[in-house]
């Protein structure tokens, strides 16, 4: 899993990082500095006197964040020994106004305090690949955070990559395609193969799923023993509302059935047609898209891969459309929490 270009080897001191101090008021409250030579994010933020809250720092200092993210797309707080949810929550509310729920899902996480959620809880010894949050949806957050409560004894890494790059680094010729279609997402909920639709919308009511749609602009077909199949077609590339540039957005590469195991992708489809696995992805014409395509994709994203070992206290703060992120294979207790903000419609459906 480590990209030997970007993979930071297990920083133990922010002291032996590249630092830059910033000039904040009449003293020097906090310097900055990059974890890695060479890679642009995240942008480490560290205090430069004992005792500085975080919390209070970020409420007087929110256009200053505003405007290293917009530049950099990922800060990182280190050393501010922020070590709660309610600190945690906080601080988004204090950089980002009100958290959002998350509703819509396509990953399973658990609600930890107010709107703090576990990070996804998939297997420890899976990873999750590099994504943008809920590029699958015409709406998302534009502010994702994650908060280290502890640390995975070996791996857990949360890396992260420039969306901006992702979307330069692409064939002009599959960008032009994606661009002119769209992606088109299919979902099967229910027969234990993926998240219930319960899950994913949160209710036991077929009656709020069905407004919920309707308000989402997602198709609906009720299916038999009690399971839901949607369809909607989303963006493939979206323009950020504030720096005007052009990101890759979207989760094909996710969704996609080449996405699978081999072995586990043979076993659906062995047993299922494939409008029947539990999500897949294609050209928002309906046509397949191609899996040497979503490969070359998946290996961009892997050469801008930027990794950090985490140190509990952490907090990552990312602008959801200029970077994505993912999460590492780890072994030992993790505790890594997530907060989200900003909600953004996509002004193209």
């Amino acid at each position: 899993m480590e990209n030997q270009n970007s993979q930071v080897k297990d920083v133990k001191k922010f002291g032996s990082l590249r630092r830059k101090p910033i000039s904040l008021s009449q003293e020097k409250l906090v310097e900055s500095g990059f974890l890695q030579a060479g890679a642009a994010i995240p942008l480490a933020i560290q205090p430069a006197v004992e005792g500085l809250n975080l919390v209070a720092w970020a409420s007087s200092h929110r256009q200053l964040i505003e405007k290293h993210l917009s530049q950099h797309g990922a800060v990182l707080f280190r050393g501010f020994h922020l070590n709660s949810v309610a600190d945690f929550e906080r601080l988004i509310m204090a950089v980002s106004g009100e958290l959002l729920e998350y509703t819509y899902r396509s990953t399973p996480r658990s609600q930890v305090s107010g709107r703090i959620y576990t990070s996804t809880e998939y297997p420890a010894d899976q990873s999750i690949p590099l994504h943008n949050e809920m590029a699958y949806s015409r709406a998302w957050p534009m502010k994702i955070s994650f908060c280290c409560l502890k640390a995975a004894a070996q791996g857990g890494e949360t890396p992260i990559a420039n969306s901006r790059m992702v979307f330069n680094r692409i064939d002009p010729k599959i960008k032009g395609r994606f661009m002119k279609k769209g992606v088109l997402y299919v979902r099967n909920y229910g027969h234990g193969l993926d998240l219930a639709w319960q899950d994913v919308f949160q209710t036991e009511s077929k009656q709020v799923v069905e407004d919920f749609c309707r308000s989402a602009g997602l198709e609906f077909e009720w299916q038999d023993g009690n399971s839901l199949r949607t369809r909607q077609v989303c963006q493939a590339v979206a323009t950020h509302p504030s720096t005007g540039e052009t990101v890759w957005f979207n989760q094909a590469h996710l969704f996609h059935v080449s996405s699978l195991p081999p072995e586990v992708r043979e076993a659906l489809l062995s047993d299922s047609d494939e409008k029947d696995l539990p999500r897949n992805a294609y050209y928002g014409d309906g046509s397949p898209i191609e899996a040497s395509v979503l490969d070359e994709i998946r290996e961009i994203y892997e050469q801008q891969k930027v990794s950090f070992s985490w140190e509990e206290g952490d907090v990552l703060l990312l602008d959801n459309m200029l970077t994505a992120h993912g999460r590492a294979p780890f072994a030992g207790p993790r505790t890594v929490v997530v907060g989200m903000a900003e909600h953004f419609s996509s002004p193209d459906y």
